[in-house]
């Protein structure tokens, strides 16, 4: 078996100065003892190069979204030791932070074979800062510097507590009837999360007694939690109230124990709490990365550990199809992977090789399952008609096949619209909805609808008439009239149409029958619900966690919303300044984790903890009783997905 060259891929990105353009350079070496020649270089990173970018002693050969292959000068030959070096100043956007550069590259030759390269984290000229991943540690404070007696986030409604005493070595849950359920699965969550902590320990091995009451007054998600010094009661009025009781006395315990001189354990008194939003959400984008079902589900007990209860499942984008349907397996067959030869080109991370997956109509309904047990909705989104480039490759007949030219957006893939004026479209969506909605038996259903891009469908004259008939003029008519139809199906099945904010142009959707998600700004946001619009609050400038945490160079994700570190994001308050009438149509909020960005797990955990929890205690905790320093103070105990943490 021959050898693989080692070779090294460095970039650096140099601000404009001087006069002189900003540019992205790369440095290929080789440090081998092989000869390297008759080849291009591919690589993959989060900004994208023009769609005619020129290159410094390279030639561009094909630039497909955020994948880029470059060809060296005819007759190159990289000797054993030898660089190639170039550059371009043909950048989309500037490099803001370190994730922006190339994160994955390799060799292809002209036979189809491919040869791997380590791809270094780009640097910025004048910057030598440790780049960051790993989600920041926020340090406990030391005894009687706590601002609370007890450690729980989201921080309740009432805390009325009457004396510390003992911490109890664990949790004797005793339930029966259908409190039984709510112990049993808070027992799993407290392993699963933490599996040494013991959280959960009979009488014999020191477990403070818990029993579980029935308070038919309470609400759905309300609990009320009565110390004493040898026995604890959690009245609820069903099983999200018992769960989320459960939770915080599992959060009070573990602060206890593991800071016992900051935090203790109530003896008497009692916390009195439920949520000031009924929607408390976080999305997450499993199309551009792809999380493995364990992954998903390990997410959903952070989430409920969080007292978070809507899941938005983004299953599909242009860059991977990630949900099976029987009708049309093309999807998964070819949607669902990205690879070198592929119809969907590496990007986002992965190298030449096959990298992808799908989630199987098992696979969902065992999540699903799941997160009902924990007190969660999901809410799955299929992104229409914009974003569809996966399905379109997937199944090329969804295009007007009269349709000439090509739209992008933002110089993404071309002409990844579904067609509004094109029928197969309709059979096909309907189709493939009807699938969907007997795994996901939420009562909402998102379709996406964002970022249509202004051109889209002009070269098709089926969409030409149906514009003219209608009196449009650009794309909105077209995507409202297409939403009315999608829309028409689900109220029909019985569900509320979810959708991006776009979905209100060109008329827009029916209100009585959707909601929308808005992220652009805080201000288009109060006017759509001015508009009679019901509102989940995810701006992009605070609940967008792809958002660096700063705007240092040494930080990781992305910078077009700017950056929110934890406390921007903790002290950002929907529905601030809105009128009664506009709050109204508040029903939430929702944290949104894009995945251009998060090309390892390291990344994910600084980008999503503790952020996701301060959007969780907004969510939950009225504006009154929020505390930046209180929740900085319990932070640090509050779980992180893949272990990573900041040095």
């Amino acid at each position: 078996m021959a050898i693989r060259p080692a070779l090294t891929l460095a970039t650096t990105f140099t601000k404009a100065a001087d006069g002189k353009p900003a540019t992205y350079g790369l440095e290929l070496t080789n440090q081998s003892d092989t000869t390297v020649s008759d080849f291009t270089l591919c690589f993959i990173a989060p900004t994208r190069v023009d769609l005619e970018a020129t290159f410094d002693n390279a030639t561009l050969k094909r630039r497909s979204s955020n994948f880029v292959e470059i060809a060296p000068p005819d007759g190159f030959v990289l000797e054993p030791g030898g660089r190639w070096k170039t550059a371009t100043a043909s950048l989309g956007r500037d490099l803001q932070h370190w994730s922006d550069g190339a994160n994955a590259a390799y060799l292809a030759f002209a036979d189809g074979s491919t040869v791997p390269i380590e791809s270094v984290p780009t640097t910025l000229t004048g910057d030598n800062a440790p780049l960051k991943r790993g989600t920041e540690p926020f340090p406990v404070p030391g005894p009687g510097k706590a601002p609370a007696p007890i450690s729980v986030v989201p921080w309740p409604n009432l805390v009325a507590i009457e004396s510390i005493g003992d911490t109890p070595a664990g949790l004797a849950v005793q339930a029966t009837g259908e409190a039984a359920k709510a112990a049993s699965v808070f027992a799993d969550l407290a392993q699963s999360l933490f599996p040494a902590d013991g959280l959960i320990r009979p009488v014999a091995e020191g477990g403070l007694p818990v029993s579980l009451a029935t308070d038919a007054g309470q609400k759905p998600e309300a609990y009320r939690i009565a110390f004493a010094a040898d026995h604890v009661t959690v009245h609820a009025g069903g099983h999200a109230g018992w769960l989320y009781g459960l939770v915080t006395l599992g959060q009070i315990l573990r602060g206890a124990r593991r800071h016992p001189l900051t935090f203790g354990f109530p003896t008497s008194g009692e916390i009195t709490d439920a949520p000031a939003f009924g929607w408390r959400g976080s999305h997450l984008d499993v199309s551009r990365q792809f999380y493995s079902t364990a992954e998903v589900q390990q997410f959903l007990k952070i989430m409920a550990w969080n007292k978070l209860n809507r899941f938005h499942w983004h299953l599909t984008d242009d860059e991977g199809w990630r949900v099976e349907i029987d009708a049309y397996p093309e999807l998964t067959d070819i949607g669902a992977w990205r690879g070198h030869g592929l119809p969907l080109p590496p990007l986002f991370g992965t190298g030449a090789a096959r990298n992808g997956g799908y989630y199987t109509k098992e696979a969902i309904r065992q999540t699903v399952s799941l997160a009902e047990t924990l007190a969660i909705d999901v809410v799955p989104e299929i992104d229409v008609p914009g974003h569809s480039f996966a399905a379109i490759v997937a199944l090329p007949w969804l295009s007007d096949p009269d349709e000439t030219g090509a739209y992008y957006f933002h110089d993404n893939f071309p002409n990844a619209c579904l067609n509004p004026a094109y029928e197969p479209v309709y059979e096909f969506v309907e189709k493939m909805f009807g699938e969907l909605l007997e795994l996901f038996p939420s009562k909402t259903f998102h379709v996406g609808a964002d970022e249509v891009p202004e051109g889209a469908w002009e070269g098709s004259p089926l969409a030409r008439a149906m514009n003219e008939k209608i009196g449009g003029v650009g794309p909105e008519k077209l995507q409202a009239a297409f939403l009315r139809r999608v829309q028409a199906f689900l109220t029909q099945n019985g569900r509320i149409t979810g959708a991006w904010e776009e979905a209100a142009l060109g008329g827009g959707i029916d209100k009585a029958h959707a909601y929308l998600v808005g992220w652009k700004s805080v201000e288009v946001s109060a006017e759509l619900a001015g508009e009679g619009y019901d509102i989940v609050m995810a701006p992009g400038q605070r609940y967008y966690l792809d958002m660096a945490n700063g705007a240092q160079w040494s930080e990781p994700g992305a910078s077009w919303a700017g950056w929110s570190g934890p406390e921007e994001t903790y002290t950002f308050e929907p529905g601030e300044g809105w009128t009664e009438a506009q709050r109204e149509h508040l029903w939430g909020v929702q944290a949104c984790i894009w995945s251009e960005h998060l090309t390892d797990r390291a990344i994910f955990d600084r980008l999503v903890f503790p952020r996701l929890s301060a959007i969780a205690e907004t969510g939950w905790t009225a504006k009154d009783k929020k505390s930046w320093e209180r929740f900085k103070s319990m932070a640090g105990l509050l779980p992180n997905l893949y272990g990573y943490w900041s040095e």
